[in-house]
């Protein structure tokens, strides 16, 4: 989970004494890096601040940052002076936190204790009290005065103590590594139970130590983070389709209350063609008659592809009446009779046996001799062949 944690540093100048190796102030600087580095890489968004209590007036040499290069360039300048100042220098991060850029992240203090406090128990109890009405966790690791210490900082655990979420860690001097025994306290790993000489049997998120393999942690803790987001962000896109659904659903109704409509048009004009299909009867063949057959009615107009286009059906009709208005064409007139022909010849005139047109056709033609004797032999034969008059008498 982030947080945002302020690391208070103990500068006064009982961190000289030599019972920490290499001595106290350099112990508690390697624990500042290992504590800084464990925050961090709890959380990509998690941050760590860094103040003093001892000197003229705590003072606050890093704002909440997760550079942690920054937070160790910072450890080099800090001046050993003057004695330690328990209350106020927590009064004063509790105020830095309550100003954290983060107003999601748990608020955490983590208090180096390594010469004697010089406040009272009462009014570290006091103000126990208030910050555990304000969310803010405590974590205390109290090394070098451990027996004129121990009591006032239990009592100030008990009072500020919400859900195990503080702990106190008492390192009395030896040959060992301070930073070594937090490595497997609730302080570094963020689980409670445990202390400076515990087992380092702490479940760790992701079953990953982040202080044996930071990177890995990192890593893990990223790909959690992304995943996180990717799921609200589909949660987000899936309601925002469901309220898009529900807006157009109202609006898809009406074109197919249109269809349906059309349909049911379609299928009662359908139903009453049928209909009159039916009831059509044939026509009875007309029965022989000796009147004569009726002129037969002309035949009816073709009807168009195109029953829309009525322009096209107009000039069709015009032009079928036209055709049946032409007159029918006029007979053959008779041949004209030939020249010299008696007026009153009729069908019965044979042109042939009249002897005046044959001499004329004969006369026309060329090779051929009019007194020719075979000519003029069949020319007479012709003038003494009786007329239809006399045949007639």
């Amino acid at each position: 989970m982030s947080s945002t944690c302020l690391v208070i540093l103990d500068n006064s100048e009982w961190m000289r004494n030599g019972d920490f190796a290499p001595n106290r102030v350099e112990a508690q600087h390697d624990a500042v890096s290992l504590l800084a580095g464990a925050k961090t890489n709890q959380s990509a968004e998690s941050c760590v601040g860094i103040m003093t209590s001892s000197g003229k007036a705590p003072k606050v040499l890093v704002t909440p940052t997760n550079d942690v290069g920054k937070l160790l360039a910072c450890l080099h300048n800090i001046k050993i002076e003057g004695s330690a100042k328990v209350l106020s220098s927590l009064r004063i991060a509790q105020l830095a936190l309550k100003h954290r850029v983060h107003k999601n992240h748990k608020p955490r203090i983590v208090l180096f204790v390594g010469s004697p406090v010089e406040d009272t128990q009462e009014d570290l109890v006091k103000l126990g009290a208030m910050l555990q009405k304000n969310e803010c966790a405590v974590d205390i690791v109290n090394f070098g005065q451990c027996d004129e210490n121990t009591d006032k900082l239990e009592a100030f655990i008990a009072a500020v103590n919400n859900n195990d979420n503080s702990h106190l860690v008492t390192v009395p001097p030896g040959p060992h590594v301070l930073s070594d025994l937090l490595l497997s306290s609730p302080i570094v790993t963020g689980s409670s139970g445990g202390d400076a000489g515990g087992a380092p049997g702490v479940q760790h998120e992701f079953g990953v130590d982040p202080n044996l393999d930071p990177e890995l942690a990192m890593a893990m803790q990223l790909s959690m983070e992304e995943a996180r987001r990717a799921e609200e962000e589909q949660n987000k896109q899936a309601q925002a389709a469901s309220q898009a659904g529900e807006e157009t659903a109202p609006v898809a109704a009406n074109p197919t209350l249109e269809i349906d409509a059309e349909d049911a048009e379609l299928q009662a004009a359908l139903q009453f063609s049928m209909a009159q299909m039916d009831t059509d009867e044939p026509a009875p063949a007309p029965e022989p008659s000796d009147a004569p057959a009726p002129a037969p009615a002309p035949a009816p107009a073709p009807a168009a592809d195109d029953d829309d286009d009525a322009a096209l059906q107009a000039a069709l009709a015009m032009s079928m009446q036209g055709v049946e208005d032409s007159p029918a064409p006029a007979a053959p007139a008779p041949a004209p009779a030939p020249a010299g022909a008696p007026a009153d010849a009729g069908a019965d005139y044979d042109p042939y046996s009249d002897p005046t047109f044959v001499s004329d056709v004969l006369s026309e033609l060329e090779g051929v001799d009019p007194n020719d004797p075979a000519i003029k032999e069949m020319m007479d034969s012709l003038n003494s062949a009786p007329k239809p008059e006399d045949k007639d008498k």
